[in-house]
């Protein structure tokens, strides 16, 4: 019932209205321009049936799901590190200010010529994007703690690394799986992106692949995929979190 309650009844709210608005934005537009929501699903749902379908949709959640552990594990003891260590702030803060605001997609030629047209460079340029928000996520949430509450475990006698296990680190994790959970969209729009050329998989291949073709209801079946993605890594973010952050209500 939490499940009908939390997720189904939402996401069937939402495809209802989609759908509804869809419709009638179909109607007055042109079949041609905009394929009915029923012919799109149709298709959809048989392309789930296919193994074509989840060859593209397997490349696209390798890229994103390794891009997610990539970026979450460096960017995530790095934040720890720089929220708990005032010499180790001091030295990579103006190199993150510095480099935080550069739309880290202009540097996808770079990362091709160094790493070539396959998953690595797309896996790297992924992780870029995402592992900034987990970084500055965990240190203002590491910054954040107050300092009785480290005090109180330092007067238990804990050492360094007990004050991280028991101090930063819980304090640091719900920070970072929000920024995780929350970045997740912009990693499959960045994964669209960088899946629109120089390859010959993936659901943002198939989208511009079905577009040059004219194919809208094949290239409606590559955006849905990418939502079904969306939604899948989302909801895997928050089950982590649930999982990992037990305290968090």
């Amino acid at each position: 019932m939490k499940f009908i309650k939390r997720i189904a009844v939402p996401y069937s709210i939402t495809i209802i209205v989609v759908c509804l608005v869809w419709k009638v934005l179909a109607v007055l537009v042109s079949q041609n321009v905009l394929p009915y929501p029923e012919d799109a699903i149709y298709t959809f749902l048989a392309a789930l049936m296919t193994s074509q379908f989840w060859h593209h949709f397997a490349a696209s959640a390798f890229r994103a799901v390794m891009a997610m552990i990539i970026g979450w594990g460096v960017a995530f003891p790095i934040g720890i590190l720089m929220g708990s260590a005032r010499r180790v702030d001091n030295f990579l803060s103006p190199f993150v200010s510095m480099t935080y605001p550069i739309p880290k997609v202009v540097l996808l030629p770079v990362v091709l010529l160094l790493f070539g047209l396959g998953d690595l460079s797309k896996i790297i340029i992924i992780s870029l994007i995402l592992g900034y928000q987990v970084l500055v996520a965990t240190r203002d949430g590491v910054r954040a703690i107050q300092p009785q509450h480290l005090d109180s475990i330092r007067s238990l006698g804990a050492g360094r690394w007990q004050l991280f296990w028991e101090g930063y680190f819980p304090a640091a994790l719900p920070h970072g799986f929000t920024a995780l959970r929350l970045n997740s969209g912009v990693s499959v729009a960045v994964l669209f992106f960088v899946e629109s050329f120089a390859t010959s998989k993936g659901l943002g291949y198939l989208i511009m692949d079905a577009w040059g073709q004219m194919d809208f209801n094949t290239m409606f079946v590559g955006i849905f995929g990418m939502s079904l993605l969306g939604v899948i890594l989302n909801e895997g973010s928050n089950f982590l979190e649930k999982i990992s952050c037990p305290w968090k209500k």
